[in-house]
């Protein structure tokens, strides 16, 4: 950022930080909110919005190509009158950047003539032509749309230093998208009797980025589809250049009739639960005592200062005093063996967890149970126990789908039809890939303030939506046209103000080749 620009922000902070500097504050007499003789006026000149950060987004995808690779490669609009394709998609997108949960928010964005002007444009897309316009879409134009972001992905990651393209961890897992709707074209009920849809979201583990999401009616099984959405996450990120592959699922995605052809490529591992079928468990318990070993996990955090103490368990006692029956884990174990599945060629490594539990209610304890966790893999470098402990992390893939769902909004199906709400969940999703994009192409030069600017290219990874939102969109500026420029006038500070400063100044400059 310039200097005088950069002046503003440290006189802002320092502003800040003396206002809430710790104090020792005698009694007060009256509450801290004194504020009551409060007016309303209408600005005659000056205008502002409160999604500030929204000029950064668009500045973004200027830099990487998307909105021309949005128009020369989606073709659903016969006529541009007024709106292209990308106007379409990146309207759906910002709408969810800029606080929007659903398509009638659209309204009070074109609506807000400040808006408008922040983005330059006479008008945007109302609701019911940004539904029209996801009816507009076939199987095929819905995965082209996918394929375009994923082009997209590729620069974004060419970006990156060379430690980035280690290793790629290919996740993979279906989810519930409820509705109460009961005219949408190809809702099913679940599994767990809920009425909707069921996606399948492929994503890429390091970024938490969805790389495929395909929608299914709710009836249909988890892993159905899967398998084809590996092979093209393999292929792109081998394209990219990520020199080890490594894919991850439950129990449903265990793919036996893959494993042998994602085996013969070379650099694919894959780590997949598998059913703890009769014969499984009949080898696990005749393995030998001394084939077992204790699983140790590591500690969740380091305690930063000093422990504290645990407060009482609530939850523990409320089940003992009414004596409901209660699973209690003494300790885990962890075997190995080899075994071939029955649509494979070739042996695969097997790792067993055994969990020794303890079945009590009230005080008493009633008896012991065991129950076996196994999991099929290729790699036979690793632990068994860093195998298990890689299974197990998979399930942060759960954090992402309910940012998808909670953060994002993609999963609320607005339209009436599978497809068209398909298509409304990816161009909803990519409000979520450009907070990644962010993250991944914010600035960490190099000089005595790299170590911080890379913690917080990694804290902006790792943050929830909303928590983004309002560090880094929601910030009110004035916005004003000079010399046909569009003026973005921070009216206020925040801690994550200065790496959009940082990251709007690297913007202006092309990618990296």
């Amino acid at each position: 950022m310039s200097t005088t620009t950069a002046q503003k922000v440290a006189r802002r902070k320092r502003k800040t930080q003396r206002r809430l500097a710790p104090r020792n504050f005698a009694p007060q007499p009256a509450p801290a909110f004194t504020a009551s003789n409060i007016h309303y006026d209408m600005a005659d000149r000056s205008s502002a919005i409160a999604c500030g950060g929204i000029g950064a987004m668009h500045l973004m995808a200027r830099r990487i190509g998307l909105i021309e690779a949005i128009d020369a490669g989606l073709h659903v609009l016969k006529v541009h009158r007024p709106y292209h394709e990308s106007d379409h998609v990146l309207n759906i997108a910002y709408n969810i950047l800029a606080g929007g949960t659903c398509l009638e928010d659209l309204e009070l964005l074109r609506s807000n003539v400040v808006y408008l002007d922040g983005l330059g444009a006479c008008r945007i897309p109302d609701p019911t032509t940004a539904g029209d316009f996801c009816r507009r879409f076939d199987e095929e134009s819905v995965k082209g749309l996918m394929r375009i972001f994923n082009l997209i992905r590729l620069k974004v990651w060419a970006q990156q230093p060379p430690e980035f393209f280690k290793e790629a961890i290919i996740e993979g897992d279906g989810t519930m998208a409820p509705t109460t709707g009961e005219c949408k074209q190809g809702m099913d009920i679940g599994y767990d009797g809920t009425w909707g849809y069921h996606p399948l979201v492929v994503s890429l583990a390091n970024t938490k980025e969805p790389l495929f999401l395909v929608n299914r009616p709710g009836s249909r099984p988890s892993h159905e589809g899967a398998a084809q959405c590996f092979d093209q996450a393999i292929e792109l990120c081998q394209q990219a250049g990520f020199r080890q592959i490594v894919l991850r699922g439950d129990s449903d995605f265990s793919q036996t009739a893959y494993l042998d052809r994602w085996d013969e490529i070379g650099n694919v591992r894959f780590i997949f639960g598998i059913d703890a079928m009769a014969n499984l468990k009949r080898i696990a318990n005749d393995l030998p005592e001394q084939a077992w070993q204790e699983l140790q996990r590591p500690q969740k955090y380091q305690v930063a200062t000093e422990p504290r103490q645990r407060p009482a368990n609530i939850k523990e006692q409320v089940v003992k005093q009414r004596e409901f029956k209660n699973l209690r884990l003494t300790s885990e174990d962890v075997a190995e063996f080899v075994y071939r599945p029955t649509a494979c060629k070739r042996d695969y490594r097997v790792v067993v967890l055994r969990k020794n539990l303890s079945v009590e209610k009230g005080e008493r304890m009633l008896y012991d149970e065991i129950r076996y966790f196994f999991y099929i893999t290729n790699d036979r470098q690793s632990s068994a126990e860093q195998i298990v402990l890689s299974a197990n992390d998979r399930c942060d893939q759960e954090n992402l789908h309910a940012q998808l769902k909670g953060g994002c909004h993609a999963m609320n199906n607005p339209t009436g039809d599978l497809i068209s709400n398909w298509a409304y969940m990816v161009m909803a999703a990519l409000s979520w890939s450009l907070k990644a994009w962010f993250a991944l192409l914010a600035p960490a030069p190099a000089g005595p303030w790299q170590s911080r600017y890379l913690q917080q290219k990694r804290d902006l990874l790792k943050m929830e939506f909303k928590t983004f939102r309002n560090a880094v969109m929601q910030l009110p500026a004035q916005i004003l046209k000079s010399g046909r420029r569009i003026i973005y006038r921070m009216l206020s500070w925040n801690p994550w103000q200065s790496v959009l400063l940082r990251a709007v100044q690297s913007f202006r400059h092309p990618l990296r080749c």
